[in-house]
């Protein structure tokens, strides 16, 4: 499970995020990170009712972007390779619904890589 501490979870912090950061779509993900100073990674999971008016559906797919991060993180000996640290929004677009959990991991993976996003947890 995702631990308090790197949750995004107050509205101001979604703010900052939403008006200062950058944002990038990749298929039915969009990604919208902020560079903090907090010594940790912090994430934040948006899935609207323009991808379901079911609660439930909702909810597991946020289940499953969080287990997508999970599986991503990297707890080798605990320490980050480099020193950023960001605040991180995924938003689900309403094509998630047909995708399996792979894609999704495979779509938040690229994602990582491509534009060097540290994901490890506070210490």
């Amino acid at each position: 499970m995702l631990g308090k501490i790197n949750r995004l979870s107050k509205k101001k912090d979604f703010e900052e995020v939403f008006k200062g950061g950058k944002g990038f779509k990749g298929g039915f993900l969009i990604f919208k990170s902020l560079k903090n100073n907090l010594g940790g990674s912090r994430f934040g999971f948006v899935v609207s009712k323009k991808v379901s008016n079911k609660a439930v559906l909702r909810n597991k797919i946020k289940r499953r972007l969080r287990a997508a991060v999970l599986n991503i993180i990297d707890k080798k000996n605990g320490k980050p390779s480099y020193n950023s640290h960001f605040d991180l929004i995924i938003i689900a677009l309403p094509d998630i619904k047909k995708k399996d959990f792979a894609e999704i991991q495979d779509a938040i993976t690229q994602f990582f890589i491509k534009f060097k996003i540290n994901v490890w947890f506070f210490s």
